[in-house]
This record gives structure tokens, C-alpha cells and sequence, in this order.
């Protein structure tokens, strides 16, 4: 397989490959540090048979993901927002990008993160969605526009996956009708309305790469013009070292809006539901017990 991917790699960048070493793999594909005779090296993502396991444009969605967030750095300089790895080639079955040395997250890392989520955030989009069709993990994330906030996390980010957890039996009946209900009160939950955000769309903990000084990159991204308190649900439900200091230093930079960690659990539905979509009932179970803490503020 090593050969494979340094095949692959070098017909794709037009370099020739030194060395092919494994990193690890994830749960629907495999990772590679590629070393090149001329210098340098670069991170590889591959999936076999991708247009099965997910579809077609799998990588392509993440490299514009990340090319998008990217913006955001060259845009505003040293102080924009979250460092992202550089794209150096994409094809249907094969990512790379630029190789950054892995460490450990530290206080100031930390801080530093948070200030630049915050300008990240802040650098905005033109609307809610994104001009490219998304995914999250391998499942398809409907990236269509809409001119509302709630409209749109409720038609494409939370019933799509209603839905496809009940119908992979991970989602009883009773959870999704009190899912649904919630939905249509979307508006009383929801809070002023802000304008569409830079988001990453899947920033749990595992999607932060600590380097060598501790400062955090964002990879994996499932990005879009979205509500910036989506962001930091997804921070809460699986957090990183040190998140009271990145929210902190978010605060700081671009102070969040009164009421928002009341906010945090119906933020939390849609990647509570895409994790009861791909591994099961348990966090189904979660999701419905969230919609129906939120249905209780309704009454």
C-alpha cells in the first residue's frame, strides 16, 4: 500500500517521493507522511473506494473547506484566523497537504486559538451554506443556502439526519417526534439573529492539531457560513485541553452574545445526530434527551 500512495502522490504533484511512512488511519480511511527527495514533507489522506464509502467529491469538499478557512489567515495576516494546512494536491481517493509537526496543546496555544477562532469567525461568509457540496465524516452535508439562521440549521443540518438515524434504527420514534417539535419553535431557541460566520462545521477536539508549540490547526473540516456558536457547542460536546482559556480569548476578540451557552445544546443537535447516524443508538438516546430539555423551555 505504501508504494501505492507514493505513486500516487508523486504522479499528483509531479515530485518524487523519497519515503512513505503510516501515522495512523481513522475510522473510514488511512494517513501517510510523505517525504520528498527535494526537501519537505506532506501529510496524505487516503479512502479506498471513495466514491462508495462516501461519495463522489469526498476530498474535493475537504479541500475546499480548507482553502476556504485558509482565506481567512492570508486575509488578516499573522493575527487571522486559525492556521490550516496548505492543500498541495487533491484527487478522488487521495488528499495531501502540508505536513505539520505534531506537540501538545499549552496555555498560551490555547489562547492564542481562541483569538483565532475568533477572527476566523469574524471574517464572515456570504451566506449561510457554502458554494460546494459538504460532508461530515463520510455522511453528505447539504450545503444549499438559506436567508435565515434557523431555517437553515433546522432543513439541512438537523432533520436530514432525523431521518437517517431513525432509519438506521439508532433513533426511536418517540426521539425523532420531540426532535421535529423542537424544530418548529426554532425561533424561540435561537437568539438574535447574527450574520453568517466562517465556520469550521466540525470542530470537536480531534479536529485541532497541536504543533510543536503548542498552537492549535484546524483539519477536517466540514466548513460553511454558519452560526459561530455551532463551533463552540461542538468544542463543549468534545472539548480540547484548556477550553475555559479558549473561550476566554474568544471573548475577548469577538464577544459572544448574551444567553449563549444556553444556546449550546441545540447547537449540539446536529452532531449528536450525525454521531447517532454513523455509531449508534447511544448517542440517539443523547440527542432526544437534549430536545427534550430544550422542549421544556418551550412550555
Amino acid at each position: 500500500m505504501a508504494s501505492t500512495v507514493a505513486d500516487r502522490v508523486a504522479a499528483l504533484l509531479n515530485r518524487a517521493v523519497l519515503g512513505v511512512a503510516a501515522v495512523g488511519g481513522g475510522s473510514f480511511g488511512k494517513t501517510y507522511r510523505i517525504q520528498f527527495f527535494s526537501g519537505g514533507a506532506a501529510f496524505v489522506k487516503t479512502l479506498e473506494h471513495a466514491e462508495k464509502v462516501a461519495g463522489p467529491g469526498y476530498f474535493d469538499a475537504e479541500a475546499a473547506g480548507l482553502r476556504w478557512l485558509r482565506e481567512a489567515v492570508a486575509a488578516d495576516g499573522a493575527s487571522g484566523g486559525v492556521r490550516v494546512p496548505e492543500v498541495l494536491g487533491v484527487a478522488e481517493d487521495i488528499l495531501v497537504t502540508s505536513w505539520i509537526a505534531p506537540g501538545r496543546p499549552t496555555p498560551d496555544g490555547a489562547e492564542e486559538f481562541g483569538r483565532r477562532l475568533a477572527s476566523l469567525h469574524a471574517r464572515g461568509a456570504h451566506g449561510f451554506g457554502a458554494d460546494w457540496p459538504g460532508y461530515i465524516a463520510v455522511l453528505p452535508l447539504d450545503n444549499g443556502g438559506d436567508d435565515d439562521w434557523a431555517t437553515f440549521y433546522v432543513e439541512r443540518r438537523v432533520l436530514p439526519y432525523v431521518r437517517l438515524a431513525r432509519d438506521r434504527g439508532h433513533l426511536d420514534a418517540e426521539g425523532a417526534q420531540v426532535i421535529e417539535e423542537v424544530c418548529t419553535r426554532i425561533d424561540f431557541l435561537a437568539g438574535e439573529e447574527e450574520r453568517p460566520s466562517r465556520i469550521h462545521g466540525d470542530a470537536w477536539s480531534g479536529n485541532i492539531l497541536w504543533d510543536g508549540r503548542g498552537e492549535g490547526w484546524f483539519i477536517d473540516p466540514a466548513a460553511h457560513g454558519g452560526h459561530r456558536e455551532t463551533d463552540l457547542a461542538m468544542l463543549a460536546l468534545f472539548p480540547p485541553p484548556y477550553l475555559d482559556r479558549i473561550i476566554a480569548a474568544y471573548d475577548e476578540v469577538h464577544p459572544l452574545a448574551d444567553g449563549w451557552q444556553e444556546r449550546v445544546p441545540l447547537h449540539q443537535l446536529h452532531p449528536l445526530l450525525v454521531h447517532a447516524a454513523l455509531y449508534g443508538s447511544d448517542y440517539g438516546t443523547r440527542a432526544a434527551s437534549v430536545a427534550r430539555e430544550l422542549a421544556e423551555r418551550l412550555r
